[in-house]
């Protein structure tokens, strides 16, 4: 059974998601405010977390952000919920390591299909004739979902993950915005151009640390992964 970690202020939507992921099958803790989140994500080891933005004490970007900055949990997937529906604010939180994005009011039942759709990624086993995706000094393992260039790791959340197996999966040709919503995210139908692109610059990011820049831009039409040598 997976558990999954709700986080948020009011504890009126608290037992509302609470119900509803209990009665879809899921095992609940909760917190209410972002310093408790992460004490809770140490002791109840969830496997994804529903993360409240706008919160006192410590808002769910930065909770997001100390999560991400900690290698054993970079890639817990996290669905971020915030009250404001802009394209700007859902950026910034994708941009900050967030694998989706719910803006209030929503129905229980959606916010249950986004966790199922996040858990599946993260839980898919991979075949074992294609456990693994090399080119060049790139390497994926598709069962551990991690990534490493020339034996060194890359820190990916779920989401970059699934953009670079997509990218691996057709090495220098073009990968339309389209084709990423349908590989590399549940719900696509959900996801903004600018969505993926923020989540591809993050990938680049990744890359970048290392001083490499294989994913390539294809102007008004998507991403290339490029040679890797």
């Amino acid at each position: 059974m997976a558990k999954i970690l709700v986080v948020d202020d009011d504890p009126g939507l608290r037992e509302v998601l609470s119900f509803a992921l209990t009665k879809a099958g899921f095992a609940v803790a909760v917190a209410n405010d972002g310093i408790q989140a992460l004490a809770r994500v140490d002791a109840e080891r969830p496997d994804l977390v529903v993360l409240d933005i706008l919160m006192p004490e410590l808002d769910g970007l930065e909770v997001c952000r100390r999560l991400r900055a900690d290698p054993r949990k970079r890639a817990l997937p996290i669905l971020f919920l915030s009250s404001k529906d802009d394209e700007v604010d859902r950026i910034v939180g994708l941009e900050m390591g967030g694998d989706d994005y719910l803006a209030k009011p929503f129905s229980p039942r959606e916010l249950v299909a986004r966790v199922r759709a996040l858990l599946r990624r993260a839980t898919t086993p991979a075949a074992a004739a294609d456990a693994q995706l090399r080119h060049g000094k790139l390497t994926l393992d598709l069962e551990r979902f991690q990534a490493q260039w020339h034996g060194r790791v890359l820190d990916l959340t779920l989401t970059e993950f699934g953009i670079l197996r997509t990218l691996m999966r057709r090495p220098g040709r073009v990968c339309t915005r389209d084709a990423l919503m349908n590989e590399a995210y549940e719900l696509h139908k959900v996801v903004s151009d600018r969505t993926i692109d923020s989540h591809v610059r993050r990938v680049r990011g990744k890359f970048a640390e290392l001083g490499v820049d294989p994913v390539e831009t294809v102007h008004g039409v998507g991403y290339k992964l490029g040679p890797c040598e």
